[in-house]
């Protein structure tokens, strides 16, 4: 398996957002993303890369598997 791309949040964002997800909020950096009954909270600061933590934090927040979030982001 290859490597996990690294992503910022902004980039992020635009990925959950061609899922379905909508930004319900935002406080400071920390943008709540919503769909039903999912939610997450992708930190944006600038275009720094998200930390391996909160990257693990939002997949699971979302019930998705790392292979499926790489295979999806290659498309």
């Amino acid at each position: 398996m290859a490597k996990m791309p690294r992503v910022t949040g902004k980039e992020m964002m635009r990925f959950l957002e061609k899922r379905g997800f909508f930004l319900r909020r935002v406080k400071g950096s920390h943008h709540v993303m919503r769909r039903g009954n999912v939610q997450t909270v992708v930190p944006v600061h600038g275009n720094r890369t998200l930390k391996t933590g909160t990257f693990g934090g939002i997949l699971r927040d979302i019930h998705m598997k790392p292979d499926v979030f790489e295979r999806l982001w290659r498309e």
